[in-house]
């Protein structure tokens, strides 16, 4: 999973309330000793564009930050989604063998695979500690089955590693899972927390999912076709680590013999220039096209499903701005 990618315009406008929840987030990860405070600390530092913070406020009703004990609330819940997300990264990087994110070495190559564990392990202990200063059991309840989900969708991907036969309906479930879950309970908590009723909650948590998971697709396909230098991870990751991923599974259906290839790609010990050579085919293949169009559709749904009826005040030009930069993250 990557940090969510808002436009500029939208960060502009929430600006303030982002630096008060990188505050909260300075404040909740050196709140530990220092084997902790200090990896933590180091993963905040790493940067990411806030994305679920930012959707948390979007979703909050129109005049719900005005008020001084609603704000706190959603700030809290802010730093919590954005500590969730912390945590699965040091822990995914751990599971994946990745030696960087973001451009930066990750706590379990600087420091090896204990310290990730509990890194880990303190970012998620804080995010529901910070959560629980909202006063509210039923946003407790919400994050701990987003989390539950994202732990039940790193298990589906690491038991569908090199497993080519995949369906798409096994890759999208896990997508569910493993990032729309959090992209939709951010939304849910800034609903709910600013005091929107049961159907825009819902609406508004639909529209999260919907850009989660054209956010997930369009990171595989960036996996493929990406700039290192943007992406902070080299190309092909995904094929060394047996992760099969949309494209892949469009471009297989639609060519066969791109299997085998596809399967000698896989470990660290695959040719660097083979597997260059495969993510240039890849990204120029039309199952690469397929998959862009399934997370342009997943956009598209998300506007018009869930913005296009009740939201109860929430911020729908954000919301919209927000969807519109996951699908210029990738154009």
């Amino acid at each position: 999973m990557s940090s969510a990618t808002p436009v500029p315009a939208v960060q502009h406008r929430y600006g303030a309330l982002l630096e008060s929840c990188e505050q909260r987030l300075r404040e909740a990860a050196q709140d530990s000793a220092a084997a902790v405070a200090e990896p933590a600390l180091s993963t905040l530092r790493a940067g990411g564009k806030r994305g679920r913070p930012l959707l948390v406020f979007c979703c909050a009703p129109s005049g719900a930050l005005e008020d001084e004990e609603t704000r706190e609330r959603l700030l809290d819940a802010a730093a919590a989604v954005e500590l969730v997300h912390m945590a699965t990264l040091v822990h995914d990087d751990l599971l994946d063998g990745a030696t960087l994110r973001r451009g930066r070495p990750t706590v379990s190559a600087q420091r090896g695979p204990a310290a990730a564990v509990q890194t880990g392990d303190f970012l998620f202990a804080r995010a529901f500690s910070v959560l629980t200063r909202a006063g509210s059991p039923q946003a407790v309840a919400h994050l701990a089955g987003a989390a539950l989900d994202l732990s039940q969708g790193e298990l589906d991907q690491q038991r569908s590693a090199f497993d080519l036969d995949l369906a798409e309906a096994g890759y999208l479930a896990r997508c569910r899972r493993k990032t729309a879950a959090l992209f939709a309970v951010a939304c849910r908590l800034g609903a709910e927390l600013g005091g929107a009723g049961p159907e825009a909650a819902a609406r508004l948590a639909g529209f999260g999912e919907g850009v989660g998971m054209a956010f997930q697709i369009f990171d595989d396909i960036l996996d493929l076709a990406g700039d290192p230098a943007s992406t902070g991870k080299r190309r092909g990751t995904d094929l060394r680590d047996g992760t099969t991923t949309l494209p892949l599974i469009l471009a297989m259906a639609a060519e066969p013999a791109l299997r085998a290839r596809i399967a000698a790609a896989a470990g660290e010990d695959a040719p660097r220039d083979a597997v260059e050579a495969l993510c240039d085919d890849l990204a120029a293949h039309a199952g690469s096209r397929d998959a862009r169009a399934r997370a342009l559709a997943y956009v598209a749904t998300a506007r018009a499903g869930a913005l296009e009826g009740p939201v109860d005040g929430a911020d729908v030009d954000a919301l919209t701005e927000i969807a519109d930069g996951v699908v210029d993250r990738y154009s």
